[in-house]
């Protein structure tokens, strides 16, 4: 006999597929979560679920958790340098997130994260959802740096989950990506999934989520060039996924495909993709609000060396 969890669905996970959301709550991986409601271990309401069931803020979902499950990520307080705090107040916290750092703890990765930095500097966060994700609202990849907000209330928390679905929060990165794309103003619109032969790797698919990319060209070199980029969807890699589509992956990112002579030429060993702006309405307030965050001194570098005589 396992364990068996008990809890009312939050309103934050409203209209959540069932095995995202049992992710979410449980920190278990998605594929766990799927093979749980797979074997009839979840119950809505106490009516037994498929995969395709979404949840509704308010239900009661129970789950009974075989001896084997897997661990569920901890949050340890842990000092993370460079983690640099924008903004703060009793409903958010603006946090500029350096690269190497996971947003919240996770089963196999033991390095720094942002939740577990707010909670060795002292902050405060009470929202639903696994304790190891804690007010968060959006994740970046651990090799891409900047901006993040992290939400501290539940308030707070589903105000900005909802925003970030109705796609009105503006994303704004800035990546260097290999080449010239053609046009040097678009969109891509293409949709994202698991790559089906590589683990933590996504490829554009037709059975993918929808995704869209705005870009447009800010300058030009010989064999690079420097993009500014609005995401209106926040799929895992987006980015990284669609200008490898393009076969102009962002330099230093060998998972999709860069060259790593150039990526050693530049310094770099992580691919070069910043979140520079993040715009939405204050949760509390209402006003909308805008945060910058400059370039770190790895890509500063990176961009300097390509201004001078890599091309």
């Amino acid at each position: 006999m396992g364990e068996l969890k008990t809890l009312f669905v939050p309103d934050g996970l409203e209209g959540e597929r069932i095995d995202a959301a049992l992710a979410r709550v449980l920190g278990l991986s998605r594929t766990r979560a799927a093979e749980l409601v797979a074997a009839g271990a979840v119950t809505l309401d106490h009516q037994v679920v498929v995969k395709s069931a979404r949840v509704s803020a308010g239900q009661w979902l129970e789950v009974e958790l075989a001896d084997s499950a897997p661990r569920v990520a901890e949050v340890r307080p842990q000092e993370v340098p460079g983690l640099r705090i924008v903004y703060d107040d009793t409903e958010i916290v603006v946090v500029d997130k350096p690269a190497g750092v996971a947003a919240h703890p996770s089963v196999g990765w033991d390095g720094p994260d942002v939740v577990s930095g707010l909670a060795a500097a002292g902050y405060r966060i009470s929202t639903s959802g696994a304790p190891e994700r804690q007010g968060i609202v959006q994740r970046l990849d651990v090799g891409t740096s900047g901006l993040m907000v992290v939400a501290k209330s539940e308030r707070a928390y589903t105000v900005l989950k909802q925003a970030f679905r109705d796609r009105t929060v503006d994303k704004t990165y800035h990546a260097l990506v290999q080449g010239l794309p053609d046009p040097v103003v678009g969109t891509i619109d293409a949709p994202i999934g698991r790559h089906p032969g590589h683990d933590y790797k996504f490829a554009v698919m037709n059975s993918g989520r929808a995704s869209v990319t705005h870009y447009e060209l800010l300058e030009a070199f010989r064999s690079m060039s420097l993009l500014t980029i609005h995401l209106e969807t926040g799929r895992t890699h987006q980015i990284r996924v669609h200008f490898a589509a393009l076969h102009h992956p962002c330099v230093g990112d060998p998972l999709y495909g860069s060259d790593p002579k150039l990526a050693k030429k530049l310094g770099l060993d992580r691919q070069w993709l910043h979140a520079v702006e993040l715009g939405f309405e204050h949760p509390g307030s209402g006003e909308w609000v805008t945060f910058e965050s400059p370039y770190p001194p790895d890509l500063q570098h990176a961009l300097d060396v390509a201004r001078t005589n890599i091309n």
